[in-house]
This record gives structure tokens, C-alpha cells and sequence, in this order.
């Protein structure tokens, strides 16, 4: 054993496994971090949340500068773009955030550890062939995509998210399989480059997990976007032919059908991540998906070894993880640290952007919760209007008998933002007239949130 023990080693240093080590620092734990590649920030800061907003950013105002700018009046000329640039721009953001958080290990007296990171034992991590003795360890590996069965990826042709970051040529014709998150928000910055977008989906709707009627609102708009929809269909292998990507797929109907692009994404969902771990040899629990399996103290059934994020339960968000992160930590030093689930909101960051929190109407139907609802739509808006952006709406889910807040979803313009007032009116345990009654500035998109909460009760002041 090292004869350097520390209070804490962190196994991952995504938005959770960092966020987690500098809070252990600042409660006196003396803290490190073990990363297995060259950069810390994880999944998230390297090749998930910052290079695709920042590919969406670049992409959203291009296509704003093509298509909206004369509706005000501004003329431009011929409008072009240098994917070059684009793609550093990308790469430039991930790198100051990256440093940004070297920099954070540093100051907070963090020792950062390269490499894979293996359970030996309890109090034991081995990094090659470093043994690094420890109190506690916090496993915060993360995720990876997963594929299906008969596809096949590799190469440049058929591949996954990472992939889909950094095309060195706009693809003609990018066929997605999955019309998740991942793949819509992709999908989003290539057609607004140039490419064609079709998307394959198993299910009948797009957007899993996102409350239904918003889904369907959605897709809406992105097929008047020039997305196309195939749904219910069951892709059954995904090749690689020469310069070309072959799908075949079963339509809902049984027939069988091939569909040729130059680039084809797979986007279908991620699993959690502990290759290599060695947390089934020492024997860590895991549940019917492979996440690992964790207390109320996020505390696997091995003593001293706790486990957040990704690799565990829920869905896989950075700020989920990073608040779990927080509240694991805080309890191992003996405060009264918690989660509050259905309080994390969720964003996916298309145009319009879409962003819940807490129960969709599907899910109060299936538990036999009795709800009112209340919706208004962006377009009454003065603020609306001024930007050019009415479409969409807020909805607002209460429970019957108390009025509190049991859920709330919004797609239009800037959604990411106004979803933040809404998780904080779950976390406090809000009512709707709650936000009813508070003031909500005039004219911004917000006061769609006063207006859905008014129209949960019936008494919407600007609804038709």
C-alpha cells in the first residue's frame, strides 16, 4: 500500500467527479481525482454538452443570419461559413473549460491522477501500477453509447455522437437512428449546415421521456425545419459501404426497406460505464440495466465505496450528477445533504428549445394522480413578437386537491432559461397560484409561466 492515504479518491472527473472533489476539498478531505484520459471534464466538457452547444450556437445564428435577419429589416449578402473554423471554435471552448477545471484541481489542492482506475479492495485503487490507499472512494466513471444489434460502427461512416462532433465535410445525407436528445440536437447543427436529416425512431414518438403533447409539438417543427420522421421503424443492421452508410430497417407496416446517407449516427442511448473497474470482481451490486446499485447515501453494498451519476440510477444529466456528487460528499462528512429528483430539470437544445421538470401528463395518468392543467402559448406575447420567436408554449401540471406543482414543460425560445424558475418552484414545494401571484416582468417570455399557472385555474388573463 502507498503510504500516502487519502480521505477521498474520486474515480472520474466528469461534471459530477469534479464538482464532488472540490466539495470534499473545501469540508478538509484530502482529495484526488483518477481520469483516465489526457483531459479532466469528462464526457460532458470533451465530447458531450459544451462541443455540441457550441456547434448548436454557431449553427443557430448562421441559419438566423440566412433566414431571419431580413424579416427585420437587416439585408445581408451572400451568407457562407467555414467549417474549419467552426469545428476550432468548438474545440477552443472545450479547451478553456477543460483548463478551466485543471485549474480548479490545482487550486483546490486536488491531486489529479492519470489513468485507468481499478478496485483492488476496499481502500485500495490501482492506476497501472500506482496503489493508492484511501478512506473513501466515489466512483463517477460515467456513460458511453451503446449500439444495436447488426450495426456496425467503427470508421468514419457509421458512428456515434463523438464522431458526429467533429465531420470533416458537411454529410449530404445523414441518416440518425434514435430521435433522442443526442440525436435531435446533432441533427439540428448538420441540417443547419447543409445536410439532409432523416431520423429513424422504434418507438411511435419522438423524444422519449419528454411529455407527449410537447413531443408532438416538436416534431412539428422540426419537419417544417426540413427534419424527416420515420416512426416505428426497426432498424436491423447499419453498414459501412465504400462512401456510403447502408440501413435497413422494418417500417411499423412489416416491410422491409434500405436507406443510403453518406454519414449515419447512432443515437439510441448510453449505458453506464465501468469496463475495467473491477467492480464486479469485488463484488459491487448492480441493478437490471449494469448501474451500479446505491443507498439513500449513494453508498454501494460495499463499505466505503459510493458511486454517483451516470453509473447509477436516473437520468443522465451533468447537473444531476454534480448535485449528487455534492450531497454524497456532504454525507460522508456527517451533514444533511439531499437530492431532490423531481426537481432537476432537463434541456435539449434545438430550436425551439424544449426543457421539463417533474412529471410529464403521462406519467400523473399512469400513477392515477388527479391533475389540473394549465397551458399558454408564447405567441399572445409582446416580447414574443419582438423577437420573431412565437411559437410554443408552457404547461404547467398541479396536483387536484393541494395545487402543488407536479410538473411543468416548456418548448420555445430560450426554454433552458425559464425552466430555471420552475425547478426552483418544485424544489420549494410551489403551488401554481403561487406562481400566479408573483410578479413576472413585462415583456419577457417568462410571463408564459404566469399565464399557464392563471390558466390552471381558469382565469388566464391574455388566453383567446
Amino acid at each position: 500500500m502507498a503510504s500516502d492515504t487519502f480521505d477521498l479518491v474520486v474515480i472520474g472527473s466528469g461534471p459530477g467527479g469534479y464538482v464532488a472533489a472540490i466539495r470534499a476539498a473545501q469540508l478538509g478531505m484530502k482529495t484526488a481525482i483518477v481520469e483516465k484520459d489526457a483531459t479532466l471534464g469528462g464526457t460532458c466538457l470533451n465530447v458531450g454538452c459544451i462541443p455540441s452547444k457550441a456547434l448548436l450556437e454557431t449553427t443557430h445564428l448562421l441559419e438566423q443570419t440566412q433566414k431571419d435577419l431580413g424579416r427585420h429589416g437587416i439585408r445581408v449578402g451572400e451568407v457562407q461559413f467555414d467549417l474549419a473554423k467552426i469545428l476550432k471554435r468548438k474545440d477552443d471552448v472545450v479547451r478553456q473549460l477543460t483548463g478551466g477545471v485543471a485549474f480548479l484541481m490545482k487550486k483546490n489542492g486536488i491531486e489529479v491522477i492519470q489513468g485507468l482506475a481499478r478496485l483492488s479492495q476496499p481502500g485500495e485503487v490501482m492506476v497501472g501500477d500506482r496503489s493508492v490507499a484511501t478512506k473513501r472512494i466515489l466512483i463517477a466513471s460515467g456513460s458511453v453509447p451503446v449500439s444495436l444489434p447488426g450495426v456496425e460502427l467503427g470508421g468514419t461512416r457509421v458512428v456515434t455522437s463523438t464522431e458526429a462532433l467533429s465531420f470533416s465535410e458537411v454529410p449530404k445525407h445523414l441518416v440518425m437512428i434514435g430521435a433522442g436528445v443526442i440525436g435531435l440536437e446533432l441533427g439540428s447543427v448538420w441540417r443547419r449546415l447543409g445536410a439532409k436529416v432523416t431520423v429513424l425512431e422504434t418507438l411511435e414518438r419522438i423524444l422519449p421521456g419528454i411529455d407527449g403533447e410537447v413531443a408532438t409539438a416538436a416534431q412539428r417543427l422540426f419537419e417544417r425545419q426540413g427534419m424527416k420522421f420515420t416512426l416505428g421503424a426497426r432498424v436491423t443492421s447499419a453498414i459501412a459501404a465504400g462512401d456510403h452508410a447502408v440501413v435497413t430497417f422494418t417500417e411499423k407496416s412489416g416491410e422491409a426497406k434500405t436507406l443510403e446517407g453518406d454519414r449515419c449516427l447512432v443515437a439510441v442511448g448510453r449505458r453506464a460505464f465501468t469496463e475495467g473497474l473491477g467492480a464486479k470482481e469485488l463484488g459491487l451490486a448492480v441493478d437490471a440495466k449494469g448501474r451500479l446499485a446505491v443507498d439513500e447515501h449513494f453508498q454501494t453494498n460495499v463499505p466505503g465505496i459510493f458511486a454517483i451519476g451516470d453509473v447509477i440510477a436516473g437520468p443522465m444529466l451533468a447537473h444531476k450528477a454534480s448535485e449528487e456528487g455534492v450531497a454524497a460528499v456532504e454525507r460522508m462528512a456527517g451533514l444533511a445533504a439531499h437530492v431532490t429528483y423531481e426537481a432537476i430539470p432537463n434541456v435539449v437544445y434545438t430550436a425551439p428549445e424544449i426543457a421539463s421538470v417533474g412529471k410529464t401528463e403521462e406519467e400523473l395518468h399512469e400513477s392515477g394522480v388527479a391533475y389540473r392543467k394549465g397551458s399558454f402559448p408564447f405567441a399572445p406575447l409582446g416580447r414574443a413578437k419582438a423577437l420573431g420567436h412565437p411559437d410554443g408554449f408552457v404547461k404547467l401540471l398541479a396536483d387536484q386537491k393541494t395545487d402543488r406543482l407536479l410538473g411543468a414543460h416548456v418548448i420555445g425560445w430560450h426554454a433552458g432559461d425559464l425552466i430555471a424558475e420552475l425547478a426552483v418552484a418544485m424544489e420549494l414545494g410551489s403551488s401554481a397560484e403561487d406562481l400566479a401571484r408573483s410578479s413576472h416582468a413585462h415583456p419577457t417570455m417568462a410571463e408564459a409561466i404566469k399565464e399557464a399557472a392563471l390558466a390552471a385555474d381558469g382565469r388566464a388573463i391574455h388566453g383567446a
